[in-house]
Formats: structure tokens, sequence, C-alpha cells
């Protein structure tokens, strides 16, 4: 299919994608980085967590939603954005369908959505890439405030929530709030693209222990055999020849 006919349809590729992490990552790059704490201690730090709205599953894994930060209307919001970012397409699959939401949800329900390894303390101004995070909220704080400012903004100009929208419509917003075409009123558009962006990217490659990258889909599509730890017996049987391998997690090495 060519461009101009996806882009009838209002498909969004993974090149489109990538065009967009190409132009933000300066942004995501002042963040702080995610994936800090080990599952374990991601879900220990779920289960104190204050906010815990949807309880249909209390496993992710076990086919619902298992929410234990987002509310009904956060995780939609979500759901939308990482399908809008990494959309299936003949490459792979997209991040929806591996889970990327439900990594995000932990990693805010945990201690790095928390800011338990972040210095919070001020003084806060506007610095400079170099100088890292410069806000007085948590990651999590930064989420939640910047899906509420962007629904406004969706609901405000066209009339619907962001999940909504169509590919293309959906994709339009992301676009903008990439380019800065938006204003938010209560966070840095730059700053709250970024960090969502980043940890779309990381749920889709994270290992699945993390609640993304559900059967390791994104491993196998990129051909990465995964965490196991030495290869050095594979590079002579397979020197100048494709290896190939079911990935392993973490959790296949215990």
């Amino acid at each position: 299919m060519s461009t101009k006919e996806k882009s009838d349809r209002g498909d969004v590729g993974r090149r489109d994608f990538l065009k967009l992490f190409g132009a933000a990552g300066a942004a995501a790059g002042t963040l702080p980085f995610s994936g800090s704490a080990s599952a374990d201690e991601t879900m220990a730090a779920a289960s104190d967590t204050k906010h815990h709205h949807v309880t249909a599953a209390t496993d992710p894994h076990a086919g619902g939603p298992g929410y234990e930060f987002f509310n009904v209307n956060e995780s939609a919001f979500i759901e939308a954005a990482v399908d809008t970012l990494i959309p299936s397409d003949a490459t792979g699959p997209g991040a929806k369908e591996l889970g990327v939401a439900t990594y995000i949800d932990r990693q805010m329900a945990g201690g790095y959505g928390k800011g338990d390894r972040l210095y919070l303390e001020g003084p806060f101004g506007e610095g400079t890439p170099e100088q890292g995070y410069q806000l007085p909220m948590t990651p999590s704080e930064l989420i939640r405030a910047g899906i509420a400012d962007v629904s406004a903004y969706v609901q405000k100009e066209r009339k619907s929530t962001f999940d909504g929208l169509s590919a293309k419509d959906r994709a339009a917003v992301m676009a903008d709030l990439d380019s800065k075409k938006v204003e938010l009123p209560t966070v840095p558009t730059a700053t709250f693209f970024g960090l969502l962006l980043q940890l779309t990217i990381e749920g889709y490659f994270a290992d699945p222990m993390y609640g993304g990258n559900k059967g390791a889909a994104a491993w196998k599509m990129i051909g990465f055999p995964g965490a196991d730890a030495m290869y050095a017996d594979k590079i002579e049987p397979f020197r100048n020849k494709p290896y190939k391998a079911e990935p392993k997690g973490i959790q296949d090495l215990i």
C-alpha cells in the first residue's frame, strides 16, 4: 500500500512513529529514566498507591485491564495514545496489543512514578536540556495532569474524547503536541509528550515481566534473543549465519 493510500485511509505507520520519535528525542533526553525498580518492587509499590480505580482483574496478564494507577478515562487515553505512537502494521504488532498501557500503569503506580529517586525540593525553573528534569511534579503527577490537559484540549477543539477520535485525528493531535503547536495549561507540552513517548518505547521493548512486550513479540520482530546471560558458545556455530531462537525473558531464567 502506498503512503498516499495509507494517508487517505487515516492509517499511521511505523515510519510516521519514527519521525515523531526523532523529533521528540531531545525532549525525552531531559527526562528521568523509568524502569529502575524490579517487577516485584513495582507491583509492591502499586499495591500501596492511593489510585486504584479499575479492579476488573488483579493480574494484568489474566485478560482484564488490571490497572493500578489509571482510572477508566485515563486508561482509555493511554491505550489510544500508545496505539497512535506505535500502531500495528505490516512490520509488527502495535503498542496497545503488546500491553504497553499496562507497562506505563505499573511505572506510574510504582517507585518511579512516585519520584522515589528524584530530587523534588526545588528551586524550580526553566532549565537547559543538560540540567535534566526541572518540574516540581513526580512523573505520575506529570502524566496525570498532561492527560487531563490534552483531554480538555481535544474536547474543546474536536468535541470528543481522545480515544473517540479516528486514528488520523489522534495522530494529528500527537503531531501538534510533538511540534508544540498546543500549549498545555498545567504542564510543559514538550516534557509531557517526551515522557509519554519514552514510556511507550520502553514498554514496547522491555522485558515482558514489566507488563509490556507481551509474548516477547517486539523482540521476535527485531530478532533479539532476550535476556540470556551469555552467547559465547553461539559465536562459532553461528558465525555469518542468522541466529534464531525463542526469546527468553528474565523470568524464564529464574
